[in-house]
């Protein structure tokens, strides 16, 4: 069984990798085996079914909106997040829908799309069911789906241990530990980034790695650009008030004033004026965090509003990656392409050791393995690229997680909005922190990754469910509702 990078950072759409792009991808998947098992053509009615968290905050989370529109045959790394909504309303609208694009037939959102907020299937917490009927109303196909985090999802045929979508393709340097990984790079004289470009070499020629590694960097970046001009409310009751282009235009300011101090000084000096320390204009120390924020913040609003963003391994925690790869390549000297590539092929194989070994679902264990395995990924990634060894790199994965450890998800209103937008600027600091404090050290420390993920794993087994994603717990109850 192996993951590629692509596994893990792929082109989607908000707010929610589990409970918006997974679903969509379970309603692709259903039109599909109907299609193959020629039966779409007799088909006159379909009903889906959402269980568990996918049930108990699929509304604040799309979910109904994204299971319609796979239905319809739209693809969550293709659809148009702007024309996304028009679908919807035609389709609720009309009561008519073209399953997979094909042969229209009738359809209610709101009759044929069922939220069961206390019911649930037993291999995982977000769980759905898609049934088709036929003109006599005979069931057709029943098809049973998990959306087990990150966008990933399984069939009933794929549960338990092999949760994790199941790929049998050969790769030059297996992995499933941190220390196998660690081995990996003593033995062969390597660096983490080479080890995982020479596995995604088993499904692509290095080139197209590359290529399709900075297509996800564009995505990124365009979608901190918009989120750095979108202002107004998000969506969803809360009435949540974007910020990011506020503090974008706060902050350019900021960087204007500095720059014409520094030339007015720099002209004073010139001049013939004495250079003193204390008339050389002085830039706060610490403002290259509030461009991290800015960037995390920018991110996770537009992910809440429904926009295009890369699932960093998941939506929830869509901004780290993409904060701590803008800071690389804002504030590193020397930073280019090619440590872009490096950074996000190092936290790829990163996020493969909790997805192999724990769990990226905040339904499954809480946020610590959607945010905490975001800062771990992104701390890893920056640690090599910052010219960390592979032991400094593990080093850093593990504070990453280490600290973000018993990490709940309680989403107000279940919306992946308070307080999961700020918990992505917090958590890309503490990435950051957690790489340079790595590479100051030596590697060697008491508690290894492949520790602090068993430990993960365990701690979100033991979580009560309330805190895990289905708003009935901790800030979800304890916030006035709105």
């Amino acid at each position: 069984m192996a993951l590629s990078v692509f596994d893990l950072f792929s082109v989607g759409i908000g707010p929610s990798s589990s409970h918006t792009v997974g679903p969509m991808r379970a309603a692709v998947l259903f039109v599909d085996r109907l299609r193959a098992k020629g039966l779409l053509d007799d088909v006159t009615r379909v009903r889906v079914e959402l269980y568990g968290s996918l049930g108990a905050t699929g509304h604040g989370h799309g979910s109904p909106k994204a299971v319609v529109l796979g239905l319809a045959g739209y693809h969550p790394e293709t659809v148009d997040p702007l024309a996304a909504d028009e679908h919807v309303v035609k389709i609720r609208d009309s009561r008519r829908l073209r399953l997979g694009g094909g042969p229209e037939i009738g359809f209610d959102p709101a009759e044929d799309v069922v939220l069961h907020r206390r019911k649930s299937l037993p291999a995982h917490p977000n769980g759905m069911t898609c049934a088709a009927f036929g003109a006599d109303g005979a069931q057709l196909d029943l098809g049973t789906y998990y959306s087990v985090g990150g966008g990933f999802v399984v069939d009933e045929a794929a549960t338990g241990a092999d949760r994790v979508v199941a790929d049998t393709t050969p790769v030059r340097y297996p992995f499933t530990t941190g220390e196998g990984l660690l081995a990996l790079t003593t033995e062969h004289g390597v660096r983490i980034s080479d080890v995982m470009l020479a596995n995604e070499e088993s499904w692509r020629p290095a080139d197209e790695v590359r290529a399709g590694l900075l297509r996800i960097w564009d995505v990124m970046q365009e979608c901190v650009n918009r989120g750095c001009h979108a202002d107004g409310v998000l969506p969803g009751g809360l009435k949540v008030r974007r910020r990011a282009a506020e503090l974008s235009a706060q902050l350019h300011r900021d960087d204007e004033v500095h720059a014409a101090a520094h030339e007015a000084h720099a002209e004073h000096v010139a001049s013939g004026g004495v250079h003193t320390a204390a008339g050389s204009p002085q830039r706060d120390p610490l403002h290259a965090m509030d461009w991290v924020n800015l960037y995390a913040l920018a991110v996770n609003e537009e992910n809440a509003a429904g926009g295009r963003v890369v699932t960093a391994p998941t939506n929830g925690a869509a901004g780290i990656i993409p904060a701590v790869l803008h800071y690389y390549t804002r504030f590193v000297p020397g930073a280019d392409d090619e440590g872009v590539v490096r950074f996000l092929l190092t936290a790829g194989a990163i996020g493969v050791l909790y997805k192999e070994n724990a769990s990226i679902s905040g339904a499954e264990v809480g946020c610590q393995g959607e945010v905490g395995s975001a800062c771990s990924m992104a701390a890893g990634g920056l640690a090599e690229v910052l010219g960390g060894t592979p032991e400094q790199v593990e080093n850093a994965a593990e504070i990453g997680m280490e600290h973000n450890l018993g990490l709940t998800c309680d989403p107000v209103g279940g919306l992946v909005q308070i307080p999961c937008i700020e918990r992505n600027a917090i958590a890309a600091v503490k990435a950051i922190n957690a790489a340079r404090m790595a590479v100051r050290g030596d590697g060697s420390h008491v508690v290894s990754l492949d520790k602090v993920i068993k430990t993960m794993r365990e701690t979100g087994a033991d979580m009560k469910i309330k805190y895990k994603e289905t708003a009935r717990g901790g800030l979800a109850v304890n916030v006035i509702e709105c």
